[in-house]
Order: structure tokens, then sequence, then C-alpha cells
């Protein structure tokens, strides 16, 4: 019988702020397809001492290798002792009809949900594959403390970062995002998304939206932080924060909002608040 480590493919591995970074892909049985995922292990975690964990959801169009390559959030993460994961942002090979035929849906832009709707449901699976395999096989695998687990995203990824931690949390312990999809049932990107996967009834498309998931009542204990550049090519007509600004206040969900003047969309900005997320998290998990 082969077990999880034996069916892990590692791609690369290299020694980073005195910590390892790790590059691998594995058979998912939730995607039916090879699944890559990144592993960033601080410095000084063994599996008698895990560590905190945050998971980390990129945007359109981008990989597992994304976040780690251009975020520069490494050396925080090292210096704080607080792992990171990255997954990719859909299944890749799926061979799916016209998966290819737009930057915005289908490869590279699964939206970290379940598809319902064919050819889509066979293997577009990114909801289930990050809220259930992808931490067990990690926690398994890696000297990870999954009663300490984080996630974050930018973009497509701060959708998912900010869907999953308010369904579920109690398994997300912190939650964080850049330039989030904070409303997609109302905004392009979401609407295309969501009429291909999960088909025609507007109603079944709110538990993966943030202000709705607010608005039906779910709320998460700790704080959130958003980041959000003024100068965002999408801002007005893709994220709309002050969307989820209105919905959390109605809510009482506390949330930290922060806007920077002249920052776009880009790694660029990313960069340069992802030690502040890092930070947030790190301050959320060591106190749980």
């Amino acid at each position: 019988m082969m077990t999880s480590s034996s069916m892990l493919k590692t791609r690369s591995e290299h020694l980073c702020h005195g910590g390892r970074v790790g590059f691998y892909s594995h058979q998912s049985d939730v995607l039916g397809l090879e699944a890559r995922f990144a592993v960033f292990v601080p410095p000084g975690a063994t599996a008698a001492r895990p560590v905190p964990v945050v998971h980390v959801l990129a945007g359109l169009t981008c990989t597992e290798e994304t976040f780690f390559i251009k975020a520069h959030a490494l050396a925080e993460a090292a210096r704080l002792g607080i792992a990171l994961v990255a997954t990719d942002t859909s299944p890749r090979g799926a061979q799916v009809p016209g998966e290819e035929d737009s930057w915005d849906f289908g490869t590279g832009a699964g939206f970290y949900l379940d598809a319902t709707q064919e050819p889509w449901s066979r293997h577009y699976r990114m909801g289930s594959y990050i809220a259930q395999e992808l931490p067990a096989l990690t926690e398994k695998l890696f000297p990870l403390d999954g009663a300490r687990r984080g996630i974050m995203g930018h973009s497509m990824g701060g959708h998912g970062a900010l869907v999953h931690g308010l369904r579920a949390p109690e398994f997300w312990k912190s939650i964080s995002a850049f330039a989030p999809i904070v409303h997609p049932v109302a905004v392009p990107w979401g609407e295309k998304a969501f009429a291909g996967y999960l088909g025609p009834d507007r109603q079944a498309w709110r538990r993966e939206d943030a202000v709705c998931l607010l608005e039906d009542g779910y709320c998460h204990p700790a704080d959130i932080l958003i980041d959000q550049g003024e100068a965002d090519q999408f801002l007005e007509r893709e994220l709309k924060p002050e969307l989820l600004e209105e919905a959390a206040r109605k809510a009482g969900q506390s949330l930290r909002l922060r806007r920077h003047a002249g920052y776009d969309h880009s790694y660029w900005f990313v960069q340069s608040f992802a030690a502040d997320h890092v930070r947030h998290h790190a301050g959320v998990l060591r106190g749980v």
C-alpha cells in the first residue's frame, strides 16, 4: 500500500532564510488529477515542535509558485516561525473544452470553489481541495500545527481566503487579503465564473461570496486584515471593497481595511505589505 509520502513528488527544495522552501506535486483524489503546491517550513520547526501555518491563495493566471517568488514574505515568516503553504489556482490538464479560452475562467481561474455544472464538476473542485485534502496532506508530511491554521490571498485568492475563512472559522483561525474580489455575485469576474461553474441559480452563488456570507450571518471571531491599493485598475469594476466594509459593519465583523494611495493590483503592491500580513496571522495564531 502506498503512503502519502511515497505519493508525493518533490519537484525542488531550497534553503531559504534558514528554513526550507519546497515545490511538490501529488495525485489528488479530490481533483482527480496531479496537483501542485509549495511549502515553506521556517527554521526550528520539528515534528515535536510544529509551527502555525498560513495557506496562501493566488490570483487569476497565477500558480503555486507566484506568491512565494513575488511576495517577499518568507523572511518575515522565518523570523516569526510561521509556515506557509501555497496551492495552484485551478486543476491542470482537465481537458475540459474551453478551459484555455480565456484568462479569467478555466485554467488558472478555479475561484477556490467546487463546480456543480458539467463538464467542470468532475475536476474543478478547488474548494474541497483547499478545505480538506491539502491541509490534511501537508499537516501529515510537514511539521505544521493544524490547530493554528490561517488563510490569506490576493485578488481571486483574496476572495477564496475570505469565503473559506468566514465559512469555517474554527478551521481557519485567521484571515487576510490583498485586493480581494469581495462581492463576486455582482461583478463581471464573479458573474462569468459562477455562471459557468455553478449554473444560473444566483441563490446558490451566495455561499461563494464574502459580502453575502456576512449578510447571511457568517462572522469570524478574529479581526480580518485587508489591504487595497487606491490606484488598482480593477478597483471600481471588480473589487468594490466598500461593499465588504459596509457588510462587515452591519454584521459586527471586525475588519481592518487599509487603503493605500498610488498602489495598483500588482505584486509590487503585495510585497509592500506582505510582512504586515504575516505579522497579522502570527499575532492571531500565537494567541490560539
